[in-house]
């Protein structure tokens, strides 16, 4: 190496072809590309023609689709590249265990469970993008990461926000944290009106634009409800130190208030790449081609409170942090089943608030989990006891 010179780092996608995996491509194409980064492993799941795409282009060393009868697909697509192939659940793990000293984790659902928690016992920086591995085995997966010794980047842009903005030496001062949130789709909508949306209307986000599933999560603030649980692993705040306010213009991305009144807040143009480029550069800030914020043009940013009787999914995610053990894993998969539900036209928008909460009033006294198999197996019975009450209340219809 010539004096001077800055060693590439080494990077593994786990997620490469969803939003949070083709933004990072684009951020690690702005800081230098393969003159920077060496990409030791993608993964994907169905698209193999753009996994493949991916890995020919940023010089993979491996590619690993997760739909293991995508496997011939994916191998004839990089045949004579020398990029290695692999599939199914234990090629995710090999490429969570490659040597990388960065793994962006934007696997989405469980199935980003057991390869993130293979990278962070290995001691891998972890850029979070996984909701998963901290509401569903926050302690697990909080504990994997310190006994590793890597660091805990959050790529969430609220999460992200309030990372930036929480001072390490006056943790001690912290009195609470903020999450905004845009108010999605129906901020203003009634009850009546939000009784009939559809999932097409329910996708639509004001402000980002997301996959299907996080989209309608948005619209029904469950995705801001698992972000709760989120900061409570993430900063060891208690439950009632995390507020969310609906801040419709998602200029302010997250505040955090301190003992002497002050309020730290992260502002930017909604972009994820500037969280991602944030969590990959870490703790340098990269130069990034990204809009900036022009005061002059900001006429205004409002604010309000959010209304938890049309978004009850804000008072269940505070139930679970208060009640502990694994409830915010039973929250996730019962809501899981119901946004399934939702988006197949089987249950109504507001219906999926009512199924996650019945499935939490059934499954109260899970105490904490001790391992994966203890966390796969609260979500398993949360899911199917949701199934049930899917099934029978179509069969009512």
């Amino acid at each position: 190496m010539t004096s001077g010179a800055q060693a590439k780092r080494r990077l593994t996608i786990l997620g490469s072809t969803g939003s949070i995996g083709t933004n990072t491509l684009d951020v690690i194409r702005q800081l230098g590309g393969r003159g920077a980064f060496e990409i030791a492993a993608l993964t994907g799941n169905g698209n193999v023609a753009l996994l493949a795409e991916q890995a020919k282009a940023a010089g993979a060393e491996l590619a690993v689709t997760a739909d293991e009868g995508q496997y011939e697909n994916l191998k004839a697509a990089l045949a004579g590249t020398g990029i290695e192939v692999a599939a199914g659940r234990s090629g995710l793990i090999e490429a969570a265990q490659r040597d990388a000293s960065c793994v962006m984790a934007a696997i989405v659902g469980t199935a980003g469970l057991a390869p993130t928690l293979a990278a962070a016992r290995r001691g891998a920086d972890i850029a979070l993008a996984n909701k998963e591995c901290l509401v569903s085995a926050g302690d697990l997966f909080v504990a994997a990461v310190h006994a590793g010794g890597g660091k805990l980047l959050p790529v969430d842009s609220e999460h992200n926000a309030i990372y930036q903005v929480l001072e390490e030496h006056q943790r001690h001062a912290v009195e609470r944290i903020i999450l905004t949130a845009s108010g999605g789709p129906f901020r203003q909508s009634t009850l009546t009106e939000m009784r009939d949306v559809t999932a097409a209307t329910a996708r639509a986000h004001p402000n980002w634009s997301m996959g299907l599933k996080i989209s309608i999560d948005s619209a029904s603030m469950f995705n801001k409800a698992l972000e709760m649980i989120e900061a409570k692993h993430l900063f060891g705040m208690r439950p009632d130190q995390i507020e969310v306010i609906v801040h419709p213009q998602s200029v302010i991305h997250s505040m955090v208030g301190y003992s002497d009144g002050s309020v730290l807040a992260q502002l930017g143009c909604p972009d994820m790449r500037t969280a991602i480029g944030y969590a990959l550069s870490h703790p340098a800030r990269p130069a990034l081609d990204v809009e900036r914020l022009d005061f002059a043009k900001l006429s205004r940013l409002d604010f309000e409170a959010p209304d938890e009787e049309r978004f009850p999914a804000l008072r269940l995610a505070r139930l679970a942090m208060q009640r502990g053990g694994m409830q915010s894993a039973v929250l996730n998969g019962a809501k899981e089943v119901a946004l399934e539900a939702f988006i197949d036209g089987r249950v109504g928008f507001l219906q999926m608030a009512e199924i996650t909460e019945t499935v939490m009033e059934a499954m109260t006294a899970i105490p904490a989990a001790s391992s994966m198999d203890d966390v796969f197996a609260v979500d398993g019975e949360a899911r199917r006891i949701a199934k049930t009450i899917v099934e029978r209340d179509a069969a009512a219809a």
